[in-house]
């Protein structure tokens, strides 16, 4: 038998900031067709190791492995992570004056296509996804998140999600700043993505969005580490026993 190979996979991940240590020691396999989430209080350590993996140069990885696909990310600069399949949604997207967002993504997606390939469906494709996330289609011709919403930025990133159609997405609290209308979008934007060749690795604070994108593993993360891990029913324990319930049962453990 075959044996079964993880999508995306890092081992035990340490990340500076500055001379702080925010993640210390963190291994986890994401397999084909999985979602992920992390959950955990602010301060935890979560949007840390997403910019990490992602290469954000502020975000330092003292010690540890990340493998995409079988590639070493940690061999690559950003934009050759975002080239072999990883995407990062940011928790606070940065708007781009003087870039549309129709050139910027006609430019992504052509970057992930060989150089003589037929770029004739762009505009079909981008307005069909612009459609299904209710983004009108005069944003095509916006500068990239300059003077959008909260809500707009958001839609924008999973607008991005399903025009570079990547292996490995990780998702930095995509639903932080949505209210329910703009967050049932979202997620139908995540789901319409999701299959059973890529991944999911989806941050956040809150059980809300999980009621809309579906997790197969729960991973708590406290003090830069994961405390807890779980199927889709600790989210709902989370809901319901708060942080602080981890907390006390992680220090009943190291008591013992």
């Amino acid at each position: 038998m075959t044996e079964r190979k993880p999508l995306f996979e890092f081992k035990n991940v340490h990340v500076k900031v500055d001379e702080t240590e925010v993640v210390n020691g963190v291994s986890l396999k994401i397999y084909p067709g999985e979602t992920h989430a992390i959950m955990g209080p602010n301060g935890s350590g979560k949007s840390s190791l997403a910019n990490a993996l992602m290469g954000n140069p502020s975000y330092t990885i003292t010690k540890g492995e990340v493998y995409l696909d079988g590639e070493n990310m940690l061999e690559m600069e950003p934009d050759k992570r975002s080239l072999a399949g990883l995407f990062l949604a940011f928790q606070y997207p940065l708007p781009i004056p003087g870039v549309t967002v129709a050139n910027f993504l006609r430019s992504a997606v052509k970057a992930r296509r060989a150089k003589d390939d037929d770029m004739s469906d762009f505009r079909k494709t981008l307005k069909a996804e612009m459609d299904g996330l209710s983004i009108d289609h005069p944003f095509a011709a916006r500068y990239l998140n300059d003077g959008f919403s909260g809500g707009e930025k958001k839609r924008i990133e999973i607008l991005q999600l399903a025009m570079l159609k990547p292996k490995m997405a990780l998702l930095d609290e995509t639903d932080s700043g949505l209210d329910i209308d703009a967050l049932k979008i979202v997620a139908q934007g995540i789901n319409r993505f999701h299959s059973d060749k890529n991944g999911i690795l989806l941050i956040t604070h809150y059980q809300r969005m999980l009621n809309y994108v579906k997790p197969d593993f729960v991973h708590v993360m406290m003090r830069g580490k994961f405390v807890k891990e779980g199927g889709p029913g600790l989210a709902m324990e989370l809901e319901e026993k708060g942080y602080e319930w981890v907390e006390q049962e992680t220090a009943q453990k190291v008591e013992v």
